[in-house]
């Protein structure tokens, strides 16, 4: 199969499994993220064997550990209905920042950002990135009526620099472990963690803004 529609159909299958998933139920909620939990440290473990895991470890246990046990509970409210919007926007911010990113990398991306642990990443896609994630908040929040715009807005502007952080500390481990790919659990596309990268920073970081600010 030709390279390019591989990588589209395993992406579109890929999108479909995690959002039917996040806003089904509770249940497929969790088991969901269990088994992206269970998947990411396995590919952590082989990126690391025979070196230190105890941060890497920390890397992918803290954001599901989070997502787990508090990423849907409302404090002020423990018996509120099931609610995944918050998760369901940080999907469409992160799908929209990598892709934008991606395509502004590619057509003027000149200044890297870290060229030694991720070279394709680049100033300009990265601004590229960061203006569209923004109008897809404004455009996004009125399909999740539970969230303000404020808070949507807030997040898009975080959000772009916690995706970026994530991804660059996953590249240093790949870099350390001298491979491209974390795996190849999604043709086309590498490994679970190469495709959960993003949200390892950008979980914590909302459960704080959410649950604490």
């Amino acid at each position: 199969m030709n390279e390019t529609l591989k990588r589209a159909l395993s992406g579109v299958v890929y999108v479909a499994i995690m959002w039917l998933c996040t806003s089904y139920s509770e249940a497929t909620f969790s088991l969901l993220f269990a088994v992206l939990g269970i998947v990411s440290i396995y590919e952590m473990w082989k990126l690391r064997k025979g070196k230190n895991k105890v941060l890497a470890f920390l890397y992918v246990l803290i954001p599901f550990f989070i997502i787990q046990l508090f990423g849907m509970t409302d404090h002020d409210n423990p018996n509120s209905p099931f609610d995944p919007s918050l998760i369901l926007l940080m999907f469409v911010l992160t799908w929209t920042f990598d892709t934008f990113a991606y395509l502004f990398g590619v057509r003027f991306g000149k200044t890297k950002i870290m060229p030694s642990v991720s070279p394709k990443k680049s100033l300009e896609g990265f601004v590229g990135g960061f203006i569209f994630t923004i109008i897809s908040a404004y455009l996004a929040v009125s399909y999740f009526p539970s969230l303000g715009l404020n808070h949507a807005i807030v997040i898009s502007i975080f959000l772009p620099f916690t995706a970026t952080l994530g991804d660059f500390i996953e590249s240093h481990y790949k870099r350390q472990a001298g491979v491209k790919d974390s795996g190849d659990f999604i043709p086309g596309h590498g490994g679970m963690l190469d495709r959960m990268d993003a949200f390892m920073i950008t979980i914590p970081v909302l459960y704080i803004y959410v649950h604490i600010i």
